[in-house]
C-alpha cells in the first residue's frame, strides 16, 4: 500500500542532519513538549526547576520521545509577552539541565527570537522551532543559516496577542502554501537545508479552519518537506467536545491518528506514551513510508 506522500505523487525529504547525525523521519517521530513557563495553557508552572525538568524529560524519553521541545514563551492565543531576557534565561537553563542529565537527548527550542535560538544552540540545542515562521524577528533566517541546524517553519499571523483577529483567508490552504513557498525559497537561498513544515494548527485559525487544514494535510506534501503536526490538547479539541484541556487526551490521540494517516512525520505532543502508541498502531496498517 502506498504511503500518504506517495499517493500524492510527491517525494518528501525525510532525513534531517542534526549536529552531524542523520535522523530518518520515514517512520513518524514524537516530539515531547516541555513548557518551562508559568502560563502555558495546559501545564504552565509545572516544569520550572531543575528537578522537575529532569524528571519530566526522563519520563518523556523513556516513553519514546525522539526530541524534547523547550518552550520558554507561552504562545497560546491571548498570551502576554515575555521579556527577551527572561525567555533567554529560562530556555538556556532548561537546555543546560537536559544536556547535563541526558547528554544524548535531541533538543528543539520553541522560540521566534534569533537571540534565544543562538544562545540555546550554543548551549547544545539541535533544532529551532519558530512559531512565527521568521515574521517576528528579521534575523531568524540568517541566524538559522549561520547555525547550520534544522528549522521548523510554522505558519502563523501576528503575535499571540493578535493572531485570533487575523483569521481571514482567500483560500486557507493556498494562502498558507504560498507563504511557505516564498519562505522556503528564501531559506534555500541562505543555505538552510533541513526544514520541517508546521501548518500551525490553532495559530490565526478558527476551529473550523483547523479541521479543514487537517483534512487537507496531504496537500502540504507538495512542499517536499517533513510535516510536523501540533494538535495536542488544543482548543480545537476541547471546544468541539465541550471539555477542558485536561480532558482532551483522547481527542488528541484521535486527531494525531488522522494526521498520521495524512502523512505527518512528527507529532508534537504533551502525552508521549499515547502518541508513540498511535504511531506503532498506524504503522501496522502499512500506510506510512
Amino acid at each position: 500500500m502506498k504511503s500518504a506522500a506517495e499517493s500524492t505523487g510527491f517525494s518528501t525529504k525525510k532525513i534531517l542532519n542534526v549536529q552531524g547525525k542523520l535522523h530518518d523521519l520515514g517512520k513518524p517521530r514524537v516530539m515531547g513538549i516541555l513548557n518551562v513557563t508559568a502560563d502555558s495553557f495546559y501545564d504552565g508552572g509545572r516544569y520550572v526547576t531543575e528537578a522537575a525538568i529532569a524528571e519530566r524529560v526522563g519520563q518523556m524519553l523513556a516513553e519514546g520521545a525522539w526530541c524534547i521541545d523547550i518552550g520558554a514563551y507561552s504562545t497560546r492565543p491571548g498570551a502576554a509577552g515575555v521579556p527577551e531576557a527572561d525567555e533567554l534565561r529560562q530556555a538556556v537553563f532548561a537546555t543546560d539541565v537536559i544536556i547535563r542529565h541526558f547528554p544524548g537527548a535531541l533538543i528543539s527550542v520553541d522560540t521566534f527570537r534569533s537571540s534565544v535560538a543562538r544562545a540555546c544552540a550554543d548551549a547544545g540545542a539541535g533544532m529551532i522551532n519558530d512559531i512565527s515562521g521568521g515574521d517576528l524577528d528579521a534575523e531568524m533566517f540568517t541566524t538559522v543559516a549561520q547555525l547550520g541546524i534544522p528549522y521548523i517553519l510554522m505558519h502563523s499571523r501576528g503575535t499571540p496577542e493578535t493572531m485570533m483577529g487575523l483569521t481571514q483567508y482567500d483560500d486557507l490552504v493556498k494562502d498558507i502554501l504560498d507563504s511557505f513557498h516564498a519562505k522556503l525559497y528564501t531559506l534555500t537561498q541562505l543555505g538552510v537545508k533541513d526544514v520541517v513544515i508546521d501548518p500551525g494548527f490553532g495559530f490565526a485559525k478558527t476551529v473550523d479552519q483547523n479541521f479543514n487544514l487537517l483534512n487537507r494535510l496531504v496537500d502540504f506534501h507538495i512542499l517536499e518537506r517533513p510535516l510536523l503536526v501540533g494538535l495536542s490538547r488544543k482548543s480545537t479539541i476541547w471546544r468541539t467536545l465541550e471539555i477542558t484541556p485536561a480532558e482532551a487526551l483522547n481527542g488528541s490521540t484521535v486527531l494525531n491518528t488522522v494526521a498520521l494517516l495524512r502523512g505527518a512525520s512528527v507529532l508534537r505532543v504533551h502525552d508521549v506514551k499515547e502518541a508513540v502508541e498511535a504511531v506503532k498502531l498506524v504503522s501496522r496498517l502499512g500506510v506510512l513510508s
